[in-house]
C-alpha cells in the first residue's frame, strides 16, 4: 500500500474541478491549508510550497456524512466481520470521511462505559467518527443519565420498538426517554416496527415450516413499520421531542413523517440505497440469503413511492445502515430466524445514488449533496465542520468522475463481507479520491490511509446554539 499522504506546507491547492454544495454548482478552485478549507474562487494563485492537484473534467464535492452505520457491529448474538481500519478503508473508497456510528449500552453498563468501549474499537479508523448511544438501561427515575450524553460529545441516542428482549422499549419507556432526551438537547432516533405484529407474523410462519430466507419479507409486515412510525410520533409529538424514523422502507411511512413536519413537528426521515433500489421479488430469486435485512425489502411500488419523496424533498438523509457480515455467516443456516441481519453498503452508496438518482433523473447533484452530505451533518450537530466546503470547515472532500461507466462487482470492493446486494448493477460515476481533514485517504483509485488517523468528532447539542431547523 502506498504511504500517507498529507498536504505540503502550503497546503493543497485542488484545481480545475467542479464544486458541488447543496446549494449549486460552480467550476472553482479549492485551496486546503492546515486541514481546513482556506478559500473557494475563480483561478486561486497558488502560495508558496503549494501542491497542485488537477481536478479537470472531476467533481468536487463535501465528504459524504453517512449517519447510519453499523462498523464492527456486536448485537450480542451476533458480530460483524469487519474492524474499524476495514470498514473505515472500505468506507474511504465510497467518498464517505465520516460516519455515526452507536455505542451499544449493554445491560449494566453506564454510558461513559459503552462510549468508552467503542472508542477503543474505533481508534483505528481512518475517517472521522461520531455516536449515537444505543439506550438499552435506564430504569424509570433515572432519566437524568441521559444529561451526561452532550458533555461525551454525543447529540443523538437509539431507541427501538423491536427486537425484544434486547432492545425492545414499550410505550411508556419511549415517552420517558423521549421527554428526557429532548430536556437535554438530544434527538432521538428510533427503529419503527411493531413488535407484536412481527412476533405473530413470524410466529406463523415457523409454525408453518417456512423459515427459508425466502420468507423473511412476509416476516415482518409494511403495516408494522407504518403503525410504530405513527405511533411514535404521536408520542414525540405529546412530549415536544425531535424524533427521526429510521431507514424508511415504504413511501407510507416517508409520507407519514412529511405530514407531521407540515404540522410543526421537529421530525425527520432517513432511506437507504437498499430501499430505493431493491424489491422483495429478490425473496423468489436464487440468492434470497443476500437481502436479510430488517426492514426487509419491499415491493416496488414501495420503492418508486420511496424515490417520489426523494425527489421531492420530503425525504432528508440517505444513509447506508452498513452492516457489514461475512458471506460465510449469511449462508450459515437457510433459516431467516437465525441468519444475521443486514447488508455491506458505505462502499457503493455514492456511485448508485449518483446513477440511479441523478443520472437517472430524479434529482440532481446539489440534491444528492443535500441528502448525504449537508443534511446529516447539520441534523446530528456536525455543521459546518462537516458536510460544507466553505472556509473554515474540515477539508473533507471527494473527487468524483461523473462520467465513468461500469458494473458493481464484489470482486472489486474492499468491504469484508465477501458479497454485495448489488452485485452486477451498472454504475454511473466512480470516486477518484477522497480527502479527509485534508489528506488523501484514497488518491487516483488507491488507498493511502494512515491507520488511525481518523478521529472522534463531538455533536453539538441542542442545547448549544441555534439549529437549522430553528
Amino acid at each position: 500500500m502506498a504511504q500517507p499522504q498529507t498536504a505540503s506546507r502550503g497546503g493543497l491547492l485542488i484545481r480545475g474541478g467542479t464544486i458541488v454544495t447543496h446549494e449549486t454548482m460552480f467550476d472553482a478552485d479549492l485551496w486546503i491549508v492546515d486541514e481546513r478549507v482556506k478559500a473557494v474562487g475563480q483561478d486561486l494563485p497558488p502560495a508558496p510550497g503549494i501542491e497542485i492537484v488537477d481536478a479537470s473534467g472531476l467533481l468536487v464535492l463535501p465528504g459524504i456524512v453517512d449517519a447510519h452505520t453499523h462498523i464492527k457491529l456486536d448485537t450480542g448474538i451476533y458480530q460483524a466481520s469487519d474492524s474499524w481500519l476495514e470498514g473505515s478503508r472500505a468506507a474511504s473508497f465510497g467518498g464517505i470521511t465520516t460516519v455515526v456510528d452507536f455505542a451499544t449500552q449493554f445491560k449494566g453498563q453506564s454510558f461513559e462505559q459503552a462510549l468508552a468501549g467503542r472508542l477503543a474499537e474505533a481508534s483505528e479508523s481512518v475517517i472521522d467518527y461520531a455516536f449515537h448511544m444505543m439506550v438499552t438501561d435506564v430504569p424509570e427515575g433515572s432519566e437524568e443519565e441521559l444529561g451526561v450524553l452532550p458533555e461525551l460529545g454525543i447529540q443523538s441516542i437509539k431507541l427501538y420498538t423491536t427486537y425484544r428482549p434486547n432492545y425492545y422499549a414499550d410505550d411508556a419507556t419511549l415517552v420517558r426517554l423521549l421527554e428526557a432526551a429532548g430536556r437535554y438537547g438530544l434527538v432521538s432516533l428510533v427503529h419503527c416496527e411493531n413488535d407484536a405484529l412481527v412476533t405473530a407474523q413470524t410466529a406463523a410462519l415457523v409454525q408453518a415450516g417456512h423459515t427459508g430466507w425466502a420468507y423473511h419479507g412476509a416476516s415482518r409486515p409494511p403495516l408494522a413499520e407504518q403503525e410504530a412510525t405513527s405511533r411514535v410520533l404521536l408520542l414525540a409529538a405529546a412530549v415536544g421531542a425531535p424524533v427521526i424514523i429510521a431507514h424508511a422502507s415504504t413511501g407510507r411511512t416517508a409520507q407519514l413523517v412529511a405530514e407531521a413536519r407540515a404540522a410543526g413537528q421537529t421530525a425527520f426521515v432517513e432511506t437507504t440505497p437498499q430501499y430505493l433500489l431493491l424489491d422483495d421479488t429478490l425473496y423468489e430469486g436464487s440468492e434470497p440469503w443476500r437481502y436479510i435485512l430488517q426492514p426487509p425489502l419491499r415491493a416496488g411500488s414501495e420503492s418508486e413511492a420511496l424515490w417520489g419523496l426523494v425527489s421531492d424533498g420530503r425525504v432528508d438523509m440517505i444513509v447506508t445502515d452498513h452492516c457489514d457480515y461475512r458471506k460465510d455467516q449469511k449462508l450459515a443456516l437457510d433459516d431467516f430466524t437465525k441468519t444475521p441481519g443486514g447488508l455491506p453498503g458505505t462502499e457503493t452508496s455514492l456511485p448508485l445514488m449518483a446513477t440511479y438518482g441523478i443520472a437517472a433523473g430524479r434529482f440532481t447533484w446539489p440534491d444528492l449533496v443535500r441528502l448525504m452530505s449537508t443534511s446529516p451533518a447539520r441534523i446530528y450537530g456536525l455543521w459546518p465542520r462537516k458536510g460544507a466546503l466553505q472556509p473554515g470547515s474540515d477539508a473533507d472532500l471527494v473527487l468524483f468522475d461523473p462520467a465513468f461507466e461500469g458494473v458493481i462487482a464484489a470482486d472489486d470492493l474492499h468491504m469484508v463481507a465477501g458479497y454485495t446486494p448489488y452485485e452486477g448493477m451498472p454504475v454511473k460515476g466512480r470516486v477518484v479520491s477522497t480527502l479527509r481533514r485534508g489528506e488523501f485517504l484514497v488518491r487516483d483509485g488507491e488507498p493511502v490511509s494512515a491507520p488511525g488517523s481518523g478521529t472522534f468528532i463531538s455533536c453539538k447539542s441542542l442545547r448549544s446554539g441555534p439549529r437549522f431547523w430553528d
